[in-house]
């Protein structure tokens, strides 16, 4: 689309999001356009939550399909939209309900500690949800010294490092992070001697070594924002760009070489939101039943504080 093209479909959607009531949510991967319109910007559990506090009637989730059930978990009163259908997770595909319940049988008594980053379906089999943010806070506190843990098997291996338990892990990964290596970042660490590296948990063992500081999308952010280094190596999705930028005008942020692209991140579009707020759809609807087991492992998490 032309500028003006574009003008037009964004002011579109301004008056269409007042007369429907609703909230636009960026999850921190989407395009920069996307997270220029956004209300509000975050990880995807955070995005749900807020959402779940406003006096919107319809939440417009721009991320991928794991995200908008969440926000239906929280908020079934209210009309969930996913502007693009087809953005699925590929982290969150590699495990199914069937195959936790076949993991469960096989050790049983474990207690099932699952990513957030997983579908509706896995939380509901699972006693315990959490964040990047708060894995290892979360598996501390869960009183059993063997833990099932999915689906990420980096993040559990994190987790595994930072708790001393044992962690049964899924064997699945997100492909985005999984393909930084340890190479791209020594070589970028060499090119930028005076800049620091934060890596997100998903990443591999060997690529979280080099880091100054591992942490969640928005603990890098965080970082991002209190060091005093002027170039700071990013591990994680280029969407996060656009935050970063805007909240650190005075600093360079360089990501790997590789392209750490998320391809179903990128699908939402504005006029993909335009469409979704005149039709109301495509909506997405968490079955009951699936819905309350899951949001009990929602709000498990919260209880271990």
């Amino acid at each position: 689309m032309n500028e003006e093209a574009t003008a037009e479909v964004i002011r579109e959607i301004q008056q269409l999001k007042r007369e429907r009531r609703a909230v636009i949510l960026a999850h921190n991967y989407q395009r920069a356009e996307i997270q220029e319109i956004a209300d509000h910007r975050g990880d995807s559990l955070g995005l749900a939550r807020l959402a779940a506090s406003t006096e919107a009637d319809v939440i417009v989730f721009c991320g991928v399909f794991f995200m908008a059930e969440t926000a239906d978990i929280l908020s079934p009163e209210k009309v969930t939209l996913l502007p693009d259908l087809d953005a699925g997770c590929p982290l969150a595909d590699t495990v199914r309900a069937e195959d936790l319940r076949r993991l469960r049988e096989e050790y049983p008594g474990v207690p099932v500690v699952t990513y957030v980053n997983s579908s509706a379906e896995v939380k509901a089999e699972s006693d315990y949800c959490c964040t990047s943010g708060n894995a290892v806070e979360v598996v501390r506190a869960v009183p059993s010294e063997r833990i099932i843990f999915t689906p990420d098997r980096n993040l559990g291996d994190y987790v595994r490092r930072a708790t001393g338990k044992e962690i049964i892990a899924w064997d699945g990964c997100c492909p985005v992070h999984d393909r930084i290596t340890a190479r791209e970042i020594e070589d970028l660490l060499e090119k930028h001697p005076r800049a620091v590296f934060v890596a997100h948990p998903e990443c591999r063992e060997e690529v979280l070594r080099l880091a100054h500081e591992v942490a969640s999308t928005e603990g890098i952010y965080r970082f991002a924002s209190r060091t005093k280094a002027r170039e700071v190596i990013v591990g994680s999705e280029e969407g996060m760009l656009f935050r970063l930028r805007r909240e650190n005008p005075d600093k360079t942020f360089i990501f790997p070489p590789g392209g750490a692209l998320c391809p179903n991140m990128k699908l939402v579009t504005l006029k993909k939101v335009l469409r979704s707020l005149r039709e109301l759809e495509p909506r997405v609807k968490v079955p009951e039943a699936t819905r309350v087991r899951a949001l009990r492992a929602v709000e498990r998490m919260v209880s271990l504080g």
